[in-house]
């Protein structure tokens, strides 16, 4: 069974997707979104590795996040129409291909670190911000 993977921005506190695939063997990088009329809102795809991706074949622009190996951006590329190449980072050890108006939406700029998990482990993650803002609404 494919696993499901949470996008979450560390450093602007904001979720990119909840439904992130891992394209992370040679087949499924090759097949990509290829085929797909549309990519709903919550869904994306985590290129891993690579360094640049296509939109060949694709019929609906993407937001392209290209990551180092420890998953800070290095790179962001904008509502990518279909039918072009991106660009080679070489630096790059994967890209996510989102909607767009994703970078927008969330305010994503290089240099932020993402977290990239299954569900369970952001929820572990994410428990001592929220008893953090839990104590933090009991104050006031």
């Amino acid at each position: 069974m494919e696993k499901t993977y949470c996008v979450y921005n560390l450093t602007r506190e904001s979720f990119l997707s909840l439904n992130v695939k891992a394209a992370d063997t040679i087949l499924m990088r090759l097949k990509g979104l290829i085929g797909r009329l549309r990519l709903r809102a919550d869904e994306g795809i985590w290129v891993v590795p690579s360094q640049g991706v296509h939109t060949l074949g694709l019929f609906f622009p993407l937001d392209l996040i290209y990551l180092d190996e420890q998953n800070r951006v290095i790179h962001l590329v904008e509502s990518i129409p279909s039918f072009r190449i991106g660009p080679i980072k070489t630096q790059a050890g994967s890209v996510l291909e989102l909607p767009t108006h994703t970078i927008y939406s969330t305010n994503t700029q290089i240099g932020d670190q993402m977290l990239i998990c299954v569900a369970e482990e952001m929820r572990e993650h994410l428990a001592p911000v929220k008893e953090e803002a839990h104590r933090s609404a009991r104050r006031e």
